[in-house]
């Protein structure tokens, strides 16, 4: 499986590059790679040639993203905070915004240069230092493959039971490692399922989301307007059981906002694997506006209403979609909205979790791991730590969540504030492909130590803000910490390589 198969010399920042017309589905970017090593290069870590998602293309990706349990659950849990659903509200649209802005730069560095995270971050990080920042998301994403992949399977858990009218019943007792035979059965199919997806490579990964987002949409709003009924009308946007006031109040909205930014920590790192598929700036821009801002702020609606609702309704707040279609008493509805959402953890799973995985492995070891290798090897790998163990511990959660933005928050830092400051967006291509001394990006043995310190003066203080109890007051403002710090650090460190301004005719 290939995704590309040829490169361009330089990064195209060319008025004609960044401008392209939005039908215009591929870029005329050809060079020998007889210079390139085969330790770093492969057609799969290569500037893609074929740029064919749309604006629609990457508001249906979001979709798939944005349309799951887990972005359910954390608009609905933002309401017990001590806030009333204005200030959520007021809280989500200014971290959407921010969100848009950051992903932006980071889906434009992906545009213009035309190759994946892992072959972006050696121009930060060295040819040989961007294993380090792609092992770091590699990790990441393996654990919530792995978790993620158990979500989708409790849908086809409840699917079976309900078509087999209890013959699978027995299946639910026996246990193996913490899962029933059932549950390894069904575990086993997403995980296949999910392979076969992305088997053809990312223009089949395309086709799935442009039709799966949306299927997930039309289940919500069905699910909010029988949740509606059901309630007879009554419905509050205040689930907080205290409203919090003063500088508490201050603090919670603050934090609100960090957390729904950090909570994106994933994409913003590598979002440059979807910016690379655009034919031009326009598209990623709109893209992302009505895939974030527009989007997000809806399905935080529809999510915070149905919540809400089910307190009417069941006397309990029910912030898992699949648990509240279960309580209704129609086998339909029952099958439809499990499947929908089986679907949409598929979507999601493939494309916050596998695609990563699979360049990040790539770069690895390119000759002997292409895009659907390194996503076999985190498939398997995502077995191991047993996720349906770390789902079903909070502790495990807190922590991992609480991890993520300390460990990316300082990557991201480091990575845009090299390309559009130190470098001025401006990278030489065949410089990332090469290994020789003399390159640009080989830096110390093909290690920069600016970028790595940098990280790491980041990363120590922002984790201990989030996985140490005592400093839990701070612990959602870690990855602001960390990218904050680590820009600085990094800028500090490299302001003297800074690239010289580009002269245009």
């Amino acid at each position: 499986m290939s995704t590309s198969s040829s490169v361009h010399q330089s990064s195209p920042n060319t008025d004609d590059a960044l401008n392209a017309p939005a039908g215009a589905s591929t870029t005329e970017i050809d060079t020998a790679t007889g210079n390139y090593s085969p330790r770093l290069y492969n057609d799969d870590l290569a500037p893609v040639t074929r740029r064919t998602w749309r604006i629609y293309d990457i508001f249906a990706m979001w979709m798939q993203d944005i349309h799951s349990i887990t972005v359910y659950t954390f608009a609905a849990a933002l309401f017990f905070m001590g806030l009333n659903g204005i200030q959520v509200f007021i809280a989500l649209a200014v971290s959407v915004v921010i969100i848009w802005g950051l992903m932006n730069l980071s889906g434009l560095a992906g545009q213009r240069t035309g190759v994946p995270f892992p072959v972006l971050a050696r121009s930060s990080f060295g040819v040989w230092g961007a294993n380090v920042p792609a092992m770091i998301r590699a990790t990441i994403a393996v654990i919530y493959y792995g978790i993620l992949t158990y979500l989708g399977s409790t849908g086809l858990q409840i699917a079976l039971l309900r078509l087999s009218y209890g013959a699978f019943e027995p299946m639910t007792k026996p246990s193996f490692l913490g899962l029933s035979a059932l549950g390894w059965l069904c575990f086993a199919l997403m995980w296949i399922i999910q392979l076969a997806v992305v088997r053809r490579g990312m223009e089949a990964i395309r086709k799935f989301q442009d039709w799966a987002g949306p299927a997930v949409w039309v289940v919500m709003f069905v699910l909010m307007i029988w949740m509606i009924i059901k309630a007879g009308g009554h419905i509050s946007f205040n689930l907080s059981p205290h409203q919090e006031q003063g500088w508490g109040l201050v603090h919670s909205m603050v934090a609100a906002i960090a957390l729904t930014v950090s909570f994106f920590a994933t994409f913003l790192v590598n979002f440059a694997d979807f910016g690379r598929l655009a034919p031009n700036k326009k598209t990623i821009i709109r893209g992302n506006f009505f895939g974030l801002p527009v989007n997000f702020i809806l399905f935080a609606i529809v999510s915070v209403t149905v919540t809400s609702a089910s307190i009417s309704v069941f006397g309990e707040a029910i912030t898992d979609p699949v648990a509240l279609i279960q309580r209704t008493d129609s086998t339909t509805a029952i099958l439809i909205g499990a499947m929908v959402f089986v679907i949409a953890t598929i979507g999601i799973n493939i494309v916050a979790d596998f695609i990563s995985c699979a360049y990040d492995f790539a770069n690895l070891a390119p000759r002997r791991i292409n895009f659907f290798r390194g996503g076999v090897l985190a498939a398997v790998l995502s077995v191991l730590p047993l996720p349906w163990h770390l789902y079903n511990n909070p502790d495990s959660i807190a922590y991992f969540v609480g991890g993520l933005g300390a460990f990316l928050g300082p990557l991201f830092g480091v990575l845009m504030v090299d390309y559009w400051i130190i470098k001025r967006a401006h990278i030489d291509i065949d410089d990332l492909y090469t290994e020789s001394p003399s390159g640009k990006y080989h830096f110390l043995r093909g290690f920069n130590p600016r970028a790595l310190i940098a990280v790491t003066v980041a990363t120590i203080p922002a984790a201990i803000l989030a996985l140490i109890p005592y400093f839990s007051a701070w612990a959602a403002f870690s990855w602001v910490i960390g990218a904050a710090l680590a820009a600085v650090a990094h800028l500090a460190l490299s302001w003297r390589q800074r690239a010289p301004k580009q002269v245009t005719a």
